[in-house]
């Protein structure tokens, strides 16, 4: 049989070596059906955990016709990458290690580079195979990526909701490529092994983990920091504690986790807020008194560009009062007379930074 019409285990050993080559040794094949958890998809929508994320109910019917992104589509190649150690440093980091931030957003937006990975892998196959039809997806398309991570054996979905694996933990992002290629695939998914633990559940500051791989997103940090275009209920604030951006508890606090990467090495990502805590006042500070667009302009290419200039002193203002930062006061009393002055004046920020001024103020 001719390199171009290869035998199915030819053919995923073609792409397997395509994918060893580009930097992506840990991927996986499934064919592109009906999502396996679509129903769960549907409840999850019902109960109304999506908050104000409407693009995931405008999503649903992509994600239950996945092929609908690719006509003629038949297979998915899935990949992982892990982000600890980041594999895409920003050049310049606008802030010290201080601010607590969610690990994989701490470099530059994985929805640039790891889909820039994928575009490589996609020019090598076109090479290989010219008939045949790739796009790719990072994220940032109506695909249900841990579902088809799992049905590719890639891990099963943990307590957290996050993909886990026994070798690898859950600290890794998901992609993938749609093609017409049909690949020879098993049932693989793998088998639960969170076991009666409930780590996840418990380390919850807020909650957001209703039940074991059930989350309202409407009471999760990593939402309500990054996500949401509004300022969290005050009984949510102060459960928010110190995370400027994302939330990693469910995940360092998993066994699987610690397996991989040592229960101290996780601990180490999040240093305690008074490490130096000259460089938090620093940071906070600049934050609180820079102009949004100045924000955004610091943090383009970060993950962080998705909370805006709004969000960033939002969560600035929060972790302040939290932490009793009260070095910030001065530039917490700044920004309630900018926001007084400007008749534009965001009044969700101006009640936020008055509750800011009123905890720091207590203490």
């Amino acid at each position: 049989m001719s390199s171009a019409n290869p035998t199915p285990q030819t053919l995923t050993a073609k792409v397997s070596t395509v994918l060893n080559h580009e930097g992506f040794p840990h991927h996986g094949f499934t064919a592109l059906t009906t999502p396996v958890s679509i129903h769960l998809y549907e409840a999850w929508l019902a109960n109304g955990y999506q908050g104000e994320m409407q693009y995931l109910e405008r999503h649903l019917e992509q994600k239950r016709s996945p092929e609908s992104l690719l006509p003629r589509a038949q297979s998915a190649i899935v990949v992982t990458q892990n982000y600890v150690p980041h594999p895409a440093p920003a050049p310049a980091w606008p802030v010290a290690d201080q601010l607590w931030i969610a690990s994989y957003a701490r470099g530059r937006d994985y929805h640039h580079f790891l889909k820039e990975g994928l575009e490589r892998v996609i020019r090598s196959l076109k090479a290989q195979f010219p008939g045949e039809e790739f796009v790719c997806f990072a994220d940032s398309s109506p695909v249900l990526e841990r579902d088809l991570a799992a049905r590719a054996g890639l891990g099963w979905i943990g307590k957290n909701t996050c993909l886990l694996s026994r070798d690898r933990g859950s600290l890794f992002l998901i992609g993938e490529i749609y093609t017409t290629l049909a690949f020879e695939t098993a049932q693989l998914q793998t088998r639960d092994h969170c076991g009666s633990c409930t780590r996840c559940l418990e380390i919850c500051p807020t909650g957001a983990l209703v039940n074991p791989r059930e989350l309202d997103a409407r009471k999760c940090i990593s939402y309500l920091t990054i996500e949401s275009r509004e300022v969290p209920d005050v009984h949510l604030r102060e459960k928010i504690g110190g995370w400027f951006f994302g939330c990693d508890l469910c995940q360092t606090v998993c066994p699987w986790n610690q397996k991989v990467y040592s229960r101290e090495r996780l601990q180490a990502l999040h240093p305690e807020p008074n490490s130096d805590r000259q460089a938090l006042i620093r940071d906070l500070s600049w934050i609180l008194s820079s102009s949004h667009r100045g924000l955004e302009k610091a943090f383009r290419g970060t993950p962080l560009l998705r909370a805006g200039g709004f969000g960033l002193k939002r969560n600035a203002l929060i972790v302040c009062a939290n932490l009793g930062i009260i070095e910030c006061l001065g530039e917490v009393e700044k920004l309630i007379e900018r926001e007084n002055e400007n008749e534009a004046s965001n009044k969700k920020l101006l009640e936020l930074a008055r509750w800011t001024r009123d905890q720091l103020s207590a203490k």
